[in-house]
């Protein structure tokens, strides 16, 4: 039987390699998603190197991720350009959206899954201990 994928809300690489790393450890896959919105302030070049540069520092993770696009459809069609194979969007162009996704081979999320949120974490104590806990 397959190891269900866990998600967890990552704000930087700090975050991304941290997850990568517990989620190798035990022996989980791990989908990294970015903040709320994050395609808006942080853009798509920027998670798409967040996931490069953690897929380089742990070879052995077995990671995907999705950018959270909110509603903007601009932002939503830059993260398809920037080659992102999954994000979260739900706006007013969902059909357009949805179409050119199916063409770039990437997968639209509605809504955010269900995810340890590192940040929220990170404030009530030990980050790698929530990780470990939320992994098993």
């Amino acid at each position: 039987m397959a190891m269900e994928r866990k998600a967890v809300t990552v704000y930087g690489l700090e975050h991304a390699v941290l997850a990568a790393r517990v989620a190798t450890e035990t022996g989980v896959p791990v989908n990294l998603i970015s903040g709320d919105s994050a395609a808006a302030y942080a853009g798509p070049a920027w998670f798409r190197s967040l996931l490069e540069e953690t897929r380089r520092q742990s070879p052995d993770a077995k990671i995907e991720g999705a950018l959270d696009c909110d509603d903007f459809t601009g932002y939503a069609l830059a993260a398809l350009r920037e080659g992102l194979p999954t994000i979260i969007y739900d706006g007013t162009a969902n059909d357009a959206v949805d179409d050119i996704a199916r063409q770039c081979g990437a997968t639209v999320l509605r809504r955010r899954p269900e995810s340890l949120d590192a940040r929220a974490a990170d404030f009530t104590g030990s980050l790698e201990a929530a990780m470990r806990a939320w992994f098993t």
